[in-house]
Order: structure tokens, then sequence, then C-alpha cells
């Protein structure tokens, strides 16, 4: 298996997602966030908040139960994303890629460490938005949402002139 070029950049995306994600939270646990429970930010509109998450993304089926299931999935998640990011050829392919494999691996290492996932940031005052959540969650939101718009534009047909050149 030969790793491309992109791949390594999307396993670089990645490792900056685990990085930030993991600082953060650190951050926060440092803070002892745990124990003030919440630090307003901008009064309203965003705190940060404890959560421990026992969860996937925004403390969807939660509980603890599937701690270790939910560890597997993401790291098998990761790996299949890993061997996708050495077949494919679009950036915003490689970038949704490295996103969510990072996003999903900040949590992994959460999950691992404490047992649940450390989320903190919170924008439920606004009513818009009833989640807490972390920069793992975010990259995997983000990625999600590009691998969408990478599907709907590598869907489309290819533009007349260019259909002409080729032929």
């Amino acid at each position: 298996m030969k790793i491309t070029r992109l791949a390594v950049t999307a396993y670089a995306f990645a490792l900056i997602v685990i990085v930030v994600d993991q600082l953060t939270k650190a951050w926060m646990i440092n803070a002892d966030l745990r124990e003030i429970g919440q630090i307003p930010v901008w009064p309203g509109v965003f705190n940060f908040s404890w959560v421990e998450n026992t969860g996937v993304s925004f403390g969807l089926f939660g509980g603890g139960a599937a701690r270790w299931a939910l560890t597997v999935f993401s790291i098998a998640v990761s790996g299949v994303l890993a061997w996708w990011a050495t077949k494919s050829d679009r950036r915003l392919l490689i970038t949704a890629i490295g996103l969510i494999m990072g996003g999903a691996l900040g949590n992994v290492i959460d999950r691992i460490r404490f047992g649940y996932v450390v989320d903190f940031l919170d924008f439920s005052q606004t009513g818009v938005f009833p989640w807490v959540f972390n920069v793992a969650d975010s990259a995997i939101t983000v990625g999600v949402a590009l691998l969408l718009l990478d599907s709907l534009l590598s869907d489309r047909p290819a533009k007349v002139g260019a259909a002409n050149e080729k032929s």
C-alpha cells in the first residue's frame, strides 16, 4: 500500500485535531473546571462547562455501558478512513477524512484514559444548540459536512467544455 502525499495530509489534519483537542481538554482539567462546574465566557451565549460524556458526539448513546464498544468502533472507523485516504485524490475529501479521524481518535484517548469524553464548549444558553461538546466533536461535525459537500461536488456532471477537451 502506497501512502500518497494527500494521505499524509489527511494524517496531518488528524494529528493537528488530536493535539488541539487534547491540549484544550488538558487546559480545562488544569483550570479545575470539574470542581468549578462552569466558567462564564460570554454570559447568555457561551460558557466553559464540565460534562463527562459517556456516549458519542454530543452525548448520544450515553450511559457508559458502551465504552469499549465505542472505543473499538472509533478505532476501526479511523483505520478505514486512513486506508480511504490512501485511495483518494480529492483535497476536500482528504480534509474531511483527516478531521473525522482526528476527532474520533481524540475522543478515543479520553474514553481509554477516563472512561468518558471531556466536553466543555457550552452554547446551550442560546436555546439553539443544547449540547456541550469539544474540539474533537467539532472536527467530526465539520468533517462530515465536508464529506457530504465533497460527495455533492464529485457527483456533478463534467462541464461541457471539459468533456469536449478530453475527446
